[in-house]
């Protein structure tokens, strides 16, 4: 391999860039615009959930258990029901997700130490969400009967009853539990890995419609330096795209930065350089625009944004669903950027993740490469 002609087919690529503003805005515009769509709208928190009451016992006990629910900020109070009907059309026009229905005795019962059932009608449309707005809804339940007993206790001069397990729950990494802080970062990686293909794909595609590549068959040039030479520049803006997406990361998404940035970067290196070489794979594939682009879309971002961990638990996947997953790349680049942003963690921990991101990178250079060997010849 000549160095010569490989810096050589490195800078007839730079020039066929800046002579495509149109590829260029895409390489700089779009992961940004895409990051920030999904920085912004895509979020798995659930806060201000809108419920309906229907009071049946009208008494000041009644009205403090109402108050301790839109004393939170994952509430908001839509009003009093006067019957279930009330309750049913509340729920069909997602005027409310929750309904509570407070019984006729609440506060005698509740006076008498006895057991109060209060019934929590859930809109189930949305099961992942649902189970989220019952579990905040027994907190603030088991909250305002802690309250009351401590309250009971007071008043007729005893001691409260000892709790039988006293749960201190503390949560490492993501201590407010912000979906956005492990959102974002995952779908940088889904968003670059996109990109990078889409470029390499879509500007060699072009090259093979305009009859270009193939007048490199009378040239010297080498398969291998015309591949080397066509990822440099390309390298170069995947790298500048990541700087850009990590300082949107740390500094506007407010995502924690705990780890080595060498080793982001080194980790960002690799995938950016196995996804061009993955575009070059199907450009000399397709090697019409519109089909490299369909083909771009369907191996990177669909598994990237299905199969890689960033928004869908692997584990929680049936089998082979799970061994499908270990063949898309933005897996093992996802657990990097999460174990990196998040966790902290080292190489010492994300050794096996960063090998294969090595491996599917030269793979995937050595494919293109044969490839386009086979259809220069």
């Amino acid at each position: 391999m000549s160095p010569r002609r490989l810096l050589a087919m490195a800078r007839k690529e730079t020039i066929h860039i800046r002579r495509d503003p149109r590829s260029l805005g895409l390489a700089a515009g779009i992961p940004m615009l895409m990051l920030l769509m999904f920085g912004y709208a895509l979020t798995l928190d659930v806060n201000h959930v809108p419920f309906v009451v229907r009071d049946q016992s009208g008494t000041p006990e009644s009205r403090a258990l109402v108050a301790r629910f839109t004393a939170t900020r994952y509430f908001n109070f839509q009003g009093a029901i006067a019957d279930e009907a009330g309750i049913s059309s509340a729920l069909d026009t997602r005027r409310a997700m929750l309904a509570l229905v407070i019984p006729p005795d609440f506060a005698t019962r509740l006076g008498a130490g006895r057991e109060v059932p209060v019934q929590a009608i859930v809109d189930g449309a949305d099961a992942n969400t649902a189970g989220i707005v019952l579990g905040y809804t027994q907190a603030v339940v088991a909250s305002h009967q802690a309250q009351i007993m401590l309250e009971v206790a007071r008043r007729t001069g005893g001691s409260p009853p000892a709790p039988s397990v006293d749960l201190r729950p503390r949560v490492w990494f993501n201590a407010d539990l912000e979906s956005r802080n492990f959102i974002v970062p995952g779908i940088m990686a889904v968003i670059m890995g996109l990109i990078a293909a889409l470029l390499t794909a879509l500007t060699v595609a072009r090259e093979w419609e305009r009859g270009t590549m193939e007048q490199l068959i009378t040239t010297p040039v080498r398969p291998a330096e015309i591949i080397l030479g066509k990822l440099l520049p390309y390298t170069v803006i995947g790298l500048a795209n990541m700087t850009v997406a990590v300082l949107m990361t740390v500094f506007l998404f407010d995502v924690p930065l705990r780890g080595s940035v060498t080793l982001l970067f080194s980790a960002g290196l690799v995938f950016v350089v196995g996804t061009l070489a993955q575009g070059l794979f199907i450009s000399a594939l397709a090697r019409q625009q519109l089909l490299a682009a369909q083909l771009a879309m369907v191996s990177t971002f669909l598994p990237a944004f299905l199969l890689s961990g960033f928004a869908f638990a692997i584990a929680n996947m049936p089998g082979p669903v799970r061994a499908i997953s270990h063949l898309v790349p933005a897996r093992y680049f996802v657990s990097l950027v999460k174990g990196v942003f998040l966790r902290g963690t080292g190489l010492e921990t994300l050794a096996r993740d960063a090998l294969l991101l090595v491996v599917f990178a030269v793979a995937l250079l050595a494919l293109a490469i044969r490839l386009t060997r086979g259809r220069l010849r």
